[in-house]
């Protein structure tokens, strides 16, 4: 391995990395696919490639993958920090909050009785329960009402990681439907794509993309909340409300762009968008 390539680090090569890693080779640039499985660091060591781009699939692989190459004077995009931000909901909130980028009103709760006081207190029906760490919208239920919240949450308090017995709630806010997806590399807001289907328009549930223009106000709320949780790659997955408002309801670290790649049809090179920003992060 040489500094002048760039680690790929990926358990599972699905169309994106095999995409990103067409457009490396189209650009000339050497690179070392790396499984995330086999990995493993010492606590010091000398960096081995210009920079990696972290691709795990696994959200505490990806984590730890970030934090121990950093430790060895690697340059990772995204960094372990935004890594870290971008996997748990709650931080996420917390920092669009702080960084006022509008997004639905959320609450933490640290047991599910608090969080049945949280919707009659504070946050109010419907509302979306999610767990903290999670993709592709497993595990998110709608709230409907006080009865659904006792009998949902009641499932929730008996789950066995500690951790997943955090309840993590947000504000529903009523939509047309579909949601849209941006991508941002490297202060620049790629492109866009509408996604349609039930409540939840994830395309691992079977939401289907198309393509949605990037105004300049989108454009500006996705690269606001790419800021906000310090990530160079980014998902950013935005709503709009009934009045036409728009808000960030997540960024994704190690977005998936299968869907959107494939909306934009020709548009845009989102996996050339990547290439060039990972190949910029090894010359700084």
């Amino acid at each position: 391995m040489s500094r002048d390539r760039i680690g790929v680090i990926a358990s599972r090569v699905r169309t994106e990395e095999k995409s990103i890693m067409a457009a490396l080779d189209a650009r000339g640039a050497g690179y070392d696919c790396v499984d995330a499985r086999t990995l493993w660091r010492g606590d010091q060591g000398a960096p081995r490639w210009s920079a990696v781009l972290n691709r795990e699939i696994a959200a505490s692989r990806a984590l730890y993958t970030a934090r121990s190459l950093e430790a060895h004077g690697e340059t990772v995009v995204n960094s372990a920090a935004a890594t870290e931000v971008c996997t748990d909901k709650w931080r996420t909130s917390l920092a669009l909050r702080a960084a006022g980028v509008p997004s639905p009103p959320a609450v933490i709760a640290m047991t599910p009785q608090a969080a049945l006081a949280a919707l009659d207190e504070q946050l109010g029906y419907p509302a979306v329960l999610k767990p903290l760490v999670g993709s592709w919208g497993r595990m998110v239920s709608l709230l409907p009402d006080r009865r659904t919240a006792q009998t949902v949450l009641e499932y929730v308090g008996e789950r066995p990681a500690p951790q997943a017995r955090l309840v993590y709630l947000q504000r529903f806010v009523p939509k047309p439907d579909r949601d849209i997806r941006v991508l941002v590399a490297g202060g620049a807001a790629v492109a866009a794509s509408f996604r349609t289907g039930e409540w939840r328009t994830n395309a691992a549930l079977g939401g289907r993309s198309s393509h949605c223009p990037l105004g300049p106000d989108l454009a500006e709320l996705a690269l606001a909340a790419a800021r906000a949780v310090g990530a160079e790659l980014a998902g950013v997955d935005v709503i709009e409300d009934e009045a036409g408002g728009l808000h960030v309801l997540e960024v994704n670290d190690r977005v998936e762009f299968a869907g959107l790649q494939s909306a934009v049809q020709g548009r845009a090179d989102v996996a050339g968008a990547v290439a060039d920003h990972i190949i910029a992060a090894g010359r700084r």
